[in-house]
């Protein structure tokens, strides 16, 4: 069995929302990806229409309206584009990089299972309490319904085993 040719491992799917929390999931994914000899997808969730985020800016600089797809596809490209000048991603081989709109947690479950992915990487901000209880949490909920591995990441320091 040791001969047998092994099936090619799927991605790791790397959700962001554009924070630092996530910039950090996508370091952690970095170094496992090289671990696992596999590759990395990036994912934004663009939230329903019905329940647009804060962070999205709906007025362009000239005073226009924008969609939020429009928005959020605006702030994916400068995330991604700021990724080049970090150096714990240098070695990470070109992102696969998506978009897609619905609500988060379920889109996430939904595009790793299209995909293919052997694991979901997401940074949280570690709320609790009543914080918590009143925002919930994304992270939280793909982690319980998730049928594959789902790593969370609260700080920069964390590191892969080897």
């Amino acid at each position: 069995m040791a001969d047998e040719p092994r099936a090619p491992a799927g991605p790791i799917l790397v959700p962001t929302d554009f924070s630092e929390h996530s910039r950090s999931a996508l370091r952690w994914a970095a170094r496992a990806s090289k671990a696992f000899h596999t590759s990395v997808v990036l994912l934004h969730v663009v939230h329903d229409p019905a329940a647009p985020p804060p962070h999205y800016e709906h007025v362009s600089p000239g005073g226009h309206i924008r969609s939020l797809e429009e928005a959020a596809r605006e702030q994916l490209d400068a995330f991604v584009t700021s990724l080049a000048d970090d150096p714990d991603l240098a070695g990470l081989p070109e992102l696969d990089v998506r978009m897609v709109v619905g609500l988060p947690a379920t889109r996430i479950l939904e595009v790793a299972e299209a995909l293919g992915a052997q694991l979901i990487v997401m940074g949280s901000r570690g709320l609790t309490g009543l914080a918590r209880l009143m925002l919930g949490s994304k992270a939280q909920r793909v982690v319980q319904l998730s049928p594959i591995p789902v790593t969370i990441v609260k700080n920069s320091d964390a590191e892969v085993p080897e």
